[in-house]
């Protein structure tokens, strides 16, 4: 944009915010349409409701990398150079809430696991009272 007349530029600019504008006021009308607050009891179902947010703040964060941060306007080694660490990041994200989702369920497991133990360990004597002589260990 280094390039461009001074009136050039402003118009450049307003049209960037024109566009991010629309964007961001498309999000806010499917999420609320998709949350049921424009028609009540209509909600879109999450296999389009999550693809269209995504894709439209996609969107907005390639226009504004592109356009407002002048990658636009930079040799294409720059430009790879600043997005593909970004990439990397994103998969380092969904990696780690993969890990945290596993590590969950496993830790929940041997909850249940540890439960069942004390359980059966706790069974009443003939008597009905329970054994003051047993040892209640967790694995």
């Amino acid at each position: 944009m280094g390039h461009l007349e001074y009136s050039e530029a402003k118009k450049v600019v307003v049209k960037g915010l024109m566009i991010l504008g629309v964007v961001t006021i498309a999000e806010v009308f499917v999420a609320l349409f998709g949350n049921g607050h424009i028609i009540h009891g209509f909600y879109l179902h999450k296999i389009v409701f999550y693809p269209v947010m995504i894709g439209l703040s996609l969107y907005k964060a390639y226009f504004i990398v592109y356009e407002f941060m002048h990658m636009r306007y930079e040799v294409k080694g720059l430009a790879m150079s600043v997005l593909l660490p970004t990439l990397l990041l994103v998969w380092a994200i969904i990696a780690f809430f993969q890990e945290g989702t596993s590590w969950g369920k496993r830790r929940e497991l041997i909850h249940q696991k540890d439960k069942e133990t004390i359980h059966e360990t706790q069974q009443p004597s003939e008597t009905g009272m329970l054994d003051d002589d047993r040892t209640y260990q967790i694995q």
